[in-house]
Formats: structure tokens, sequence, C-alpha cells
């Protein structure tokens, strides 16, 4: 029982990420950050995030820098560092990550271009909010990733019985 009220105390104060955010990249290179989702960012915390490539879609994952501890060391925890395979996993897994802070000004963020570029970026993007995590999209890849109600299904019935 005090394992589940200690797991419940942390589910409840994660930053929870809900709604999709349409933005274009300035001259400079940089994104306004959707205030919905600073709004509901820890005010007395630096907003550091941590934004990394994603494994299995072609967008990157936005974290807060707490939220990428936990997803970091949950993945750390399953892992031998004595075993060469999960030593080179580890490796591929830390690398191609940025921490970024939004401005003071207007909440703008500057994403290195080669992560970007990645993602096959141009000038719109779409920030989706994936519960504990920030989705970034190109814009139109973002709208070819959607599924219909029927696939959606099936993989509801298939997944969660």
């Amino acid at each position: 029982m005090e394992k589940y009220v200690k797991s419940f105390a942390n589910f409840a104060r994660m930053t929870r990420f809900i709604g999709e955010y349409r933005a274009k990249i300035d001259d400079k290179g940089r994104l306004v950050f959707p205030s919905a989702f600073k709004s509901v960012m820890d005010p007395g915390k630096p907003m550091t995030l941590v934004v990394k490539k994603s494994l299995f879609a072609p967008c990157l994952d936005i974290f807060t820098e707490e939220e990428w501890g936990r997803q970091s060391e949950a993945v750390r925890a399953r892992l031998n560092s004595f075993n060469h395979e999960h030593d080179t996993f580890w490796r591929g897994y830390m690398r191609d990550r940025a921490l970024v802070e939004p401005d003071g000004k207007l909440g703008r963020i500057s994403i290195p271009r080669q992560m970007l570029d990645s993602i096959g970026v141009e000038k719109e993007v779409v920030f989706s909010g994936n519960d504990y995590k920030i989705e970034l999209w190109a814009r139109d890849k973002y709208e070819a990733s959607a599924i219909g109600s029927g696939e959606f299904t099936a993989l509801a019935e298939k997944i969660l019985g």
C-alpha cells in the first residue's frame, strides 16, 4: 500500500501537457513555446527542457528536465553497464539531446537546426501535448501520422482488450 501511495504522489506531481498548437519558425530559427504548456509548468522551477529525437516517430520529444530524469533513470535501471549491447544502447539513447530554455520576453525556444532537419521541419510545426512529454512535429508529417478511428479502435481492442 505504501508503494502505491508513493507512486500516486509522484503521478500527481507530474506536469501534464494536453493540446495541439501550431507555430512558425522565425528568421532566426526560433519557435514560440505554447503559453498553454508554460502555464502548467512549476513557476518556482527553471523552465529547462530536454529535447530528444523520438525512437519511433519522425518527431522530437520534449521533456521537462525533471521528467527527463525520471524517464532516463527508468531506462538506465533496466540495463547492465557491463553488458556490451546495453552499453551501446545507452550511448545511443543519450546521444543527440539538447537543453533549451524559453527566453524571458516572448517564450521563444531555439532548437538546434540539425534536430529540426532530422524530422523534416521547414517553416511550420505542431507542438502536441502527449501527457508527460510534448512531441514536436513538422506540420505535414503530423497531419499524415493521424490514424483513422477504425484503426484506433482496433488498436484499443488489441492493447486494452
